[in-house]
Order: structure tokens, then sequence, then C-alpha cells
């Protein structure tokens, strides 16, 4: 807001604050001073009008200097604001809750609007609370350490009292306030403690009233401090004092503290001034200054100003789960800036003695610290400066595990290692292993283990009674992992030798329909084949119509008596398919089909994108991933973050099964960015591509006060005022539209969004009842409309004409030649008037005069005037038979001729008397006055006797005795002076009274010589290349022919030397010279009387050349 610049004003007799003078008067109700009692609330209101606002004022409550305390909003400070539409008053609450004593003191209310400001102040006066000390007599009685209702009243407590007792000795009455008026001031302090006074401030206010202060007359000082004076954190300021004697010493001190020159602190003296410099002011320096000159001294108070601490880095916002670590960081303006933080209404700070909030400042950057969020926790949290403020919102939900890998079922022979193996969502999380309902213990043979997110158990040399059913419980959670150990036992039975091979094929644990395995991607197959027959038979693995033999790698065959392992380390995609084993020997063939399935985690999701948007919420879409993994989909998790941040912040913790969802709870008017997961049966997907950025933005509210500005027979003009509420997304336009009375279906007046806030809507049916609406549009689409009160009747009204002339025309118009003459003539009438333009009674001629006639005005145009467009312009509006005329004189105005007829009518002394006549041409406009020349016949120079004469003679004083003077006059109007002036028919002569010059006869000197050089030509040497020049002088009289000569030889007309004579002084200037110009160069001067000669040396050197390397 404007604020005073420089010096303060001295403060106000019976307030303790600098208050800025009143610049306009805004208020229409202040708030007034009061006492209040500390523990009770007291509320203050103020009333701006707002009439003639053009935006909404902007109003700030301060205490004492400048402390906002809109930066102290909380519960003890309370602000409030309500505006009335049809007054367009707005109203300010200040309320403070359960009054203390630290609240007395004096405030101001500032309240500012573009170019306009104004400011009142009130006090508030804290007294303590009477209590009337009541005492409970039976309460005195009772029995020392008895209950309510034990034993009978002790009265020994009264006598103890009694004897207790003393008479008051009479004190001496001492009148405070008289010691305190002729107290030094530095002495209050102590004084107030001393006799238990403890509101300082209302103390020095009440000692100010009862002080006369009379005026000191002082010897040492010529000019004082002022009582005050303002200045920016950062800035410099300058005390000055004028002194009496102009070698005066002046000592200069701070909360009376001698200062010594510095950097900072500079003193000046310059003549009776002396300056005090502080550079830099920093809070440190806002002080009370002294300045000390014998035994007088004056006094100051630097009151330093903090500019306002901006937030550059707005809060984020936070989606995290119970015990998570929550940073709100927010970056200032500038470093060691206070900042206050507050959870919902309730101030946060470090005197929270749980340890659950941290506080951190790292220069610019200020960081909050939750270190263990928990629900409670959950709401918005605000930030504020004495400049700005930002608020970030934390949801804290409870912690859900997900399940990445689920064990599977085993099958494993005797003496073989079996091992479970699953993964949670949480690496912190820990669980037990049960077989069969009791827990599993560790031993040599049986290992748990936990790495991370991933839980085993591995059984080493598996034994018919390892199997079982076994489950992993994770530690917390109401959730059971369970799968079955099978053990492989095998029989040998003696066969005959010739037996057909045969596949005994066992995969239950891990098939989910016939001959199919599923697989998790990642994870490892291992399929053992048992296989029987004699002689033993060869096993050929096929995928599809390619053979499988490598017996090492990723993809292998392991072949053992008996059996036969397929294996595939960390299975992939490409893995998937059909698989066939073939087995053979002389007894025959046997054949077995599988299908191995590999199970991952789906794609991310495609084209996220943000289809419509709210105030505070956004239509997310999305499709889904092009792989699902090869499980069935579960659903979806979003995250969202704002623009510029790298914090993603959860939306949902629980899938979310459509590909469109609604987010809410944003701020609007903030860019913000989302992307999706995918959730299948394995686990999440990465995340999908950011979306564009969109911002949360609503329709503005409805226009305001429709109204209609006219009606004709097939024309409605409306016009209106712009939302109340805009908005972060602006204000595109307006659309009208229109509908018959009875009828629903609207129809629109304008195809395209208009800005201005006005319309006329054409080609309506004449007398019909027509509504009117109007919407306003901005990007998110359109407001509710606003709908006039009652339907329009398309009929046009007769209305008489009425020409309002415009306040300059009633006098006459006045313009210089040359310059642009427009007219507009507002006028009124219906239906459209016709107007006609008459000059001196005639019509205009169009050629020299041009007009331009709309339905409310007629314009009156010329584009250069000119003498002949003076005159009397009458302007005739006619509606059928009635019609209403204006007349108006328009003067074109051009500069005087000049005067006529000016002589002398008479001298006498060192006077001379002029007259003339007025100018034949007076540039269309009376005379103003004349200037008046004079000029001596022998300087002919004219100077200025007399300007703005008025009358048509003078006389002209202070000529000089035996001077002829000439004079010229000047006529001029309010265009200017004449552009010539008349000269005087006759001159002035001064005549000599009683004086004779005898002049002395003149004898002509022999100014005859011979050429003589007054300085010589000096040697010289230059670079190759750069023009140079040699000089020297000569004298002579008649003037000496001069020679220039190069070598003893005349140098001619070469244009590589240019020879120069300015009286006397001889210069030779050679361009550009080159070696072969090295030489003796030598000048003669020749008259009649004689000659001589002077000479020098000129050498030339080459300019080195470099060296390449």
């Amino acid at each position: 807001m404007p604020e005073p610049t420089g010096e303060l004003p001295p403060a106000e007799e019976g307030t303790g604050e600098n208050v800025p003078q009143e610049l306009t008067g805004l208020f229409v109700e202040k708030p007034e001073s009061v006492t209040a009692t500390a523990g009770k609330d007291v509320a203050f209101v103020v009333k701006v009008d707002s009439t003639n606002l053009t935006r909404k004022p902007t109003l700030k409550w301060l205490k004492g200097k400048w402390m906002d305390l809109g930066s102290k909003a909380g519960k003890h400070f309370q602000f409030k604001e309500t505006y009335d539409r049809n007054t367009k008053i707005y109203t300010y609450e200040l309320k403070i809750v359960k009054v203390v004593a630290g609240d007395a003191g004096g405030y101001r209310c500032e309240v500012s609007a573009k170019d306009k400001c104004d400011s009142c102040c009130f006090e508030i006066t804290v007294q303590a609370v009477e209590q009337e000390e009541e005492a409970d007599i039976l309460s005195a009685f009772k029995r020392a350490d008895a209950g309510e209702d034990d034993g009978s009243l002790d009265f020994s407590a009264l006598l103890k009292a009694a004897k207790k007792k003393k008479r008051p000795e009479p004190e001496l009455e001492v009148d405070v306030w008289e010691l305190l008026k002729s107290a030094h001031p530095s002495e209050y302090e102590t004084i107030a403690f001393k006799y238990g006074i403890t509101d300082l401030r209302g103390m020095l206010k009440r000692l100010k009233k009862m002080k006369v202060v009379e005026p000191k007359v002082s010897d040492e000082f010529l000019k004082r401090l002022d009582s005050a004076y303002s200045v920016n954190k950062g800035k410099k300021i300058v005390l000055s004092v004028e002194v009496t004697d102009p070698d005066a010493e002046v000592k200069w001190l701070k909360n009376g503290q001698e200062i010594k020159p510095s950097t900072k602190y500079i003193m000046e003296a310059i003549g009776n001034i002396r300056t005090l410099t502080i550079n830099k002011c920093s809070l440190a320096d806002d002080a009370a200054y002294e300045c000390v000159v014998g035994n007088d001294k004056c006094f100051t108070e630097v009151f330093v100003k903090e500019p306002p601490i901006t937030i550059t880095k707005l809060l984020d916002d936070y989606h995290v789960v119970v015990g998570e670590r929550v940073e709100f960081e927010i970056e200032v303006s500038e470093e060691g800036a206070h900042v206050i933080w507050m959870f919902e209404n309730v101030e946060l700070t470090r005197e929270d003695k749980s340890g659950k909030y941290r506080f951190k400042k790292d220069g610019k950057r200020h960081l909050f610290i939750i270190q263990e969020a928990q629900l409670e926790d959950n709401g918005m949290y605000f930030v504020y400066t004495n400049g700005g403020q930002s608020k970030g919102e934390l949801i804290v939900e409870e912690k859900e595990l997900q399940v990445l890998q689920s064990i599977a079922d085993l099958t494993v022979k005797s003496a073989e290692q079996a091992m479970f193996k699953c993964e949670v969502s949480d690496e912190k999380v820990t669980g037990k292993w049960f077989k069969d309902g009791v827990e599993v213990q560790a031993s040599d043979r049986i290992k748990i283990s936990h790495v991370g997110r991933i839980h085993r158990l591995t059984i080493d040399d598996v034994k018919p009674g390892d199997a079982g059913d076994y489950t992993f419980v994770p530690e917390g959670y109401a959730l059971s992992l369970s799968a079955k150990l099978n053990f492989l036992e095998i029989k040998i039975d003696y066969v005959p030798r010739q037996d057909p091979p045969k596949i005994h094929l066992d995969v239950a644990g891990n098939m989910v329909s016939q001959n199919t395995i599923i697989v998790v991607a990642g994870n490892k197959l291992r399929l053992d084949v048992e296989i029987t027959g004699e002689p033993a038979p060869t096993v050929c693995w096929m995928k599809g119509d390619k053979l499988v033999t490598e017996v090492e790698g990723r993809v292998r065959v392991e072949s053992r008596k008996d059996l036969s392992c397929f294996v595939i380390e960390g299975a992939e995609r490409e893995d998937e398919g059909n698989y066939t084993i073939t087995v053979t020997n002389p007894a025959g063939e046997d054949k077995a089909n599988l299908f191995i399935k590999i199970v991952d985690i789906p794609d991310p999701p495609e084209n996220v994108k943000c289809t419509g948007v709210g105030e505070d919420c956004a239509t997310i879409i999305w499709e889904p991933p092009k792989f699902d993994g090869g499980a069935p989909l579960k659903g979806y998790l979003m995250e969202r973050k704002k623009k510029g941040s790298s914090r993603w912040t959860k939306l949902n913790f629980d899938v979310y099964e459509s590909t469109t969802y609604e987010a809410k709870r944003m701020i609007e008017g903030v860019l913000y960015e989302m992307r999706v997961f995918a959730v299948n049966g394995i686990g999440i997907s990465a995340p999908s591509l950011n979306s564009k950025s969109f911002m949360p933005i609503a329709p503005t509210s409805e226009p305001t006060k429709l109204t209609v500005a006219d009606v004709t027979n097939t024309t409605c003009s409306l016009k209106w005022l712009a939302p109340e509420k805009i908005g972060a997304g602006g204000l595109d336009g307006y659309m009208v539209e229109y509908c018959k009375e009875g009828e629903t279906e609207w129809h629109p007046a304008n195809t395209d969004v208009i800005e201005r806030q006005n319309y006329v809507v054409r080609n309506l049916p004449t007398g019909e009842m027509m509504n009117f609406r109007v919407v306003a549009v901005n990007i998110a689409g359109s407001s509710p409309p606003a709908l006039l009160g009652q339907p329009v009747t398309l009929r046009e009204i007769m209305e008489h004409p009425k020409i309002r002339l415009p306040r300059e025309l009633r006098t006459k118009y006045i313009r210089k030649v040359g310059e642009k003459i427009n007219l507009v003539i507002p006028f009124q009438g219906k239906p459209r008037p016709v107007a006609q333009w008459l000059k001196d009674g005639q019509p205009v001629d169009e050629k020299k005069v041009g007009v331009r006639n709309s339905n409310v005005d007629s314009i009156l145009f010329i584009r250069s005037a000119e003498r002949d467009h003076s005159g009397k312009y009458t302007l005739i509006l006619k509606i059928e038979n009635m019609e209403d005329t204006a007349t108006f004189e328009i003067r074109v105005i051009d500069n005087p001729g000049p005067p006529t007829q000016v002589h002398v009518t008479d001298i006498w002394g060192f006077n001379a008397a002029l007259e003339w006549k007025a100018p034949k041409d007076d540039g269309n406009t009376e005379i103003t006055g004349y200037t008046i020349q004079k000029a001596d016949k022998k300087t002919k120079e004219w100077f200025t006797v007399y300007e703005h004469n008025r009358r048509t003679n003078c006389t002209v004083s202070d000529l000089i005795i035996g001077n002829e003077y000439m004079f010229r006059v000047y006529s001029h109007n309010l265009c200017g002076l004449s552009e010539e002036p008349c000269m005087s028919k006759n001159t002035a002569i001064i005549p000599k009274t009683d004086l004779e010059l005898k002049r002395a006869p003149f004898k002509e000197k022999d100014m005859s010589s011979a050429p003589k050089f007054t300085a010589p030509l000096l040697d010289r040497s230059v670079t190759m290349g750069y023009s140079t020049a040699i000089s020297c002088s000569v004298r002579g009289f008649p003037k000496p022919k001069i020679i220039w000569m190069k070598n003893k030889m005349i140098i001619g007309d070469d244009p590589k030397f240019l020879m120069q004579n300015n009286q006397g002084v001889l210069t030779l200037n050679i361009r550009k010279p080159s070696t072969f110009d090295t030489g003796k160069y030598s000048c003669k001067a020749v008259n009649d009387l004689g000659e001589d000669f002077v000479e020098c040396k000129l050498e030339i050197r080459a300019t080195p050349i470099e060296k390449k390397e």
C-alpha cells in the first residue's frame, strides 16, 4: 500500500506510534480505544466504503511499529470479513480472545486500494481482574489434615493468624508522577519497578500528557533532529542537524553509547551541517539516537522496517501411511526469515517435548518434519511469513501389506532341497513360518531368512516327515500365505529286462489345468520327470519344432538315472509355449505334451489424460495395458504431483478397477500431473507416462446486475457487470441468450464470446415478450446464468429529443490555426433523431467540415482548423414534429500582424518616448500586449525593454549618452508574438552636453618585419603506415611566402603531403608514410624584408613482422 517515505512525522500526543497522514476518507466506521479486562474477549469493527473504488480494498491490522497481526492469526487473534452488495460496504472484524497483559498498547488499521489509502489508530488498555477474597470462615477453622466431615472444628488457625497480624506502620506518601516528571528518562524503568508500575507504555503516555513541553531555546542548534525517522532494512539513512558554531564538534550516541566512525557509520561536517549516515540498516539499528554539542543535545528514534518475506517455493501435498516420515519444505525470499507453522488453527512450536515434530532451517529453506506420521496428523498444514502464506495437505492411511509374490507348492525327492519363497511390499515386515499349525524353528537343516522384502524357508535333506502344509504369517497383519510340500517316494521294482519306456509326470503343485504349468517371470522352473524303461530310454525335449539339447545355460536339460530335469533359470515371456518330452528305447516310445505359461507384472497403462476439471477436482482416464502379464488385472493405483515437484502423492491404497478416476482435494490454479500403475496377481507394473499438465479450475460465478439499457421494436440493449468470483481460470467472455415468454428453448444471440459487458440483441419479433440471460465463459466452461427479473416487451418508446451540450461549448470554443477540432455532442431521443448542422444559419460545407451521427451523439470534425472555420454552429435534432437545438461559437485564432507607425516622439536626458498603432490583423482575437526592443546602431544587438506592455506607447530609459538607438515592436495575443516586428521610422540620439572630445593625432606604426620562426621544427620518429605531422610557427609582415622542402627539394602538389598555415602556425601533414619518406624536412619563409629557415629529421620505423609458428 502507499506508505510515507523518508522521515516520519512526530507522533501525535496521546499515542505511541507514528500515524500516516490521512490521504482519503475510506472509513465509514472506525474502531474506538477500549479498556479490557484480562481474560475477557474484545472485538473491533471497521467498515470501508468501496463505492468509488475500482478493486477490492486491502486491510491490515498492525500493532506497535510494524507488526502485522495477519501473521498471528489463530485462536488468540481472529479475523472476519463480510461484504454487503447493496451498500458496497466491506466490514472487517478483529477479535482478541482472552485478552492478556501483553495485548496492551497502540494499534493501527490501514486500508489501501490502488492509489488510495487511509488509516486510523486505537488503543487497548488491559486491567487485572478484581478478585474479592471471600474467605471461607469454616475452612479457616478446620482441623489440620482433616477430611470434609472428619472431627470437630479447630480454631487454632484463626488464633495463630491473630497473633501474626501486626499493626501496619504508617507509610510516607510519595507522588510517583512528580518523581517521574523530575527524573531523567533513563531512570523511568527503575522508578516504575520500585513503585509497582507494570504498564510502562501507559505510564509514558500519561507522563507525556502531564508534561507541558516548553519550547527550549537552544544556543547550540539551529536545526534539530526530527522526532522519528523510518528506513527500510538494507537501505541507508542520513541524520542531519545544523549547529550554530561551524567549528563545533558533535558526538553521536546510539542508545546512550558513543558511535565510532566506520564504514557503516559515516560522520560528516560541511559548514554548519553535521550528518550521520547509517549504511545498510539492520534491525539492530532500530534504536534511539542522540546528537551532543557541548552541554546541549537533541534526540530522535529510527524505525527499521523489515521488507515482507515472500514464499518462493510452496508446500507440497503428501499421501503417506502410518509410520512414514513427512517433510514439509518451503523456500523464502530472504535468509533468516521468521516463519510460523500451523496445523489447522493450532500453531506448532519448538516447545513440543514429545519429539514428534522437528523444525529445520537451511538458508532460505525451512523444513517442518514429522518423524512418524499417525492418523491424527491428517489435515491441512499452513505456513505464514509477514508477506505470504502457503498450505499443504497431509493424508495418512493405515498400512496395507501387499503380496508381490506368494509361495508355491513344491514336490521334492528324498535328500533334495525344498525352498519356499514369498515377497511382500514392506521390507520392514517380519513374520513366522508354520508347518501344519506349528511354528517352524530354525536348525542346521532348516534355515529361515529375511532379505529386504523377500522371506525364505529352506529345508535341506528333505525327509518324508517334512511333507505337509507350510504357512507364512506376517507379523501385525491378518494375512497368511500357504503352500504344500509333497514328498516324492521312489519305489524300485524288479521288472523284466525288456520294458517299454514310461513317463511319470507329476506336477500337481504347478498345474492349473491339465498339462499346463504356470511360472512367475523371473522365477526358476525345475521340472523333474521320472522315466522308467529297460533298457534306459533316450530322452528328447522340444519347444514346438525346436529341439532343446543344451546341458548348460539358462534353459537346459539335466539327465540323471531314471530322471530327466528340464530347467529354466529366470523365466522370461519368450519361454512361454508348448513343450514335448519324448522317451524311446527298443521296447517302445512314450510322449507327453506340456504348456508352460509365464506370468509377469503387467505393462504400464497408456494414454493417461485429463478430460475435465473442477474447482478442486479433475477427471482422469487411461487405457488398459497392452499386456496384462498373463494374469487378470485386479485394478489400478494412481499418483499425482504438482508440476515442478519431485514428490508423488498416492491417491488410493486399494486397487481401483475402472479406467476413469475423479481426483479430488486439489488446489485451484495449481498445475498437476498424474500417473497410473496396473496391478495383477503377480505385482504392480511400472508407472505410466506422466499425463499432460492440467490445472483444477472452476467456471466463474454468474454475471451481476444484468439490466436493460434500451429497447426498440426489433432490438434490446443489455448491460451487466463482471462476476464476483472469477477464479484461476480467468474470464474469456460472455454469451447472451434469449427465448420467448412461455418457451423453454434458449437461442444464442452471439456466436462468439464477447469481452465487453454490453450487447445489442437484434432481429427480434416486434411486440413479443422476451426473456434474456447472460453466462460468463472461461476455460472451465459456462457459469450459472444471470437472468432478468421479468420479460421485456419489444416496443419502442417515444422520447423527446434532448441535446446534452458539453460544458466546454457553453462559452466560446477557441482553437489555434492548424489544430484539430473534434467535438462530440451527446443527445437522447427515441426513435433515432435526425441531426442537422448549420454554420451562421447555413448548412455546413461537408468539404470543409466532417459530420458523423450515431444513435446517441453527433460528431463535428475539422482536421486542420482555418480562420474561415470561425462562426456560430447550430445543431438541430428532430424527431417527427419535435426538435431541440443547441448553438455554440467556434473561434479559430492566429498570430497577430505587426504594429504600425512606430516612431520616437520625444527625447530627454537618458530617455526616449515611443508611440505606435495597433496591428491591422489581430489574429481573430484581442491583442494582449506588446514587446519593445532596442538596439545600439553601433552593435545592432537587440535587447528587450518591455514585455506584455498593454498600451500603445512607452518610455525607454537608461539609454547611453552619445549612442544612437533603433526600436522595434512586436504585438502578441493568445497565439503568441507576431511573426514580424515593426521598426521605428526614426532613431533616438542621446546628445552629450558640455563635453568636447579632443582627439590626439594618430600616428600609424610601421609593422613591417622580416620573417622569423618563433617555434622550430622538431626531430620525430614514427611508425610506418601511421599518418603524422610536423609543425612550426613564423611571424613577419608583409605575410611571408612559405616553402616546404624534403632533402632540400621543394615539395610540390604531391597529394601525399598537406600543407596548412593557420595564423602563422605551419603544419605539414604526411599521409601514411613509408620508409621512403625518411629524410630531412625544412621550411623556408620569405618576404621583401628577408627570409628564415628551419629544419628537422623524420625517421620512419618499419613495422616488425611476427613469425608464424
